[in-house]
């Protein structure tokens, strides 16, 4: 009976050192997903804000790109206008100074109409033209 009694107090032993034991290995494997969760929760988090930093950057790049495109727009623009500006001013010169050989040539030539019209007009004195007509054929 001692004996019987010694293998029973064994085998409860043993049930509760196996019950013990699995609750040991449930609370673990418990605490491994828990732990294993929480690490993917937070290499999600990390990729997410790694995400979200490189588009911030992404975004901050494009801007900056946008403002010197738009500096580089503007002051391209401007080096045109200066350009058509400087064009349009050498045209201007060129016609003002046609304008002027034109008015100076004019007055020269008003200027020796006027002289040429008070000049006497030089004797046509040739053989043939008697008082500069022509008088006939000479046979």
């Amino acid at each position: 009976m001692n004996k019987q009694l010694e293998k029973m107090k064994q085998n409860q032993e043993y049930e509760r050192r196996k019950r013990i034991a699995e609750e040991k290995h449930k609370e673990w494997v418990q605490k491994k997903r828990e732990k294993e969760r929480r690490e993917r929760k937070q290499k999600l988090r990390k990729e997410m804000v790694e995400k979200v930093t490189r588009e911030l950057e992404k975004m901050q790049l494009q801007e900056k790109a946008d403002i010197k495109y738009k500096e580089w727009l503007k002051k391209k623009r401007a080096e045109e206008a200066e350009k058509k500006k400087k064009v349009k001013e050498k045209e201007k010169e060129r016609e003002a100074e046609l304008q002027e050989k034109r008015t100076r040539s004019e007055k020269i030539f008003k200027e020796w109409l006027q002289n040429s019209r008070n000049k006497p007009q030089p004797a046509l004195i040739g053989y043939g033209f008697p008082h500069g007509k022509s008088t006939g054929l000479y046979a």
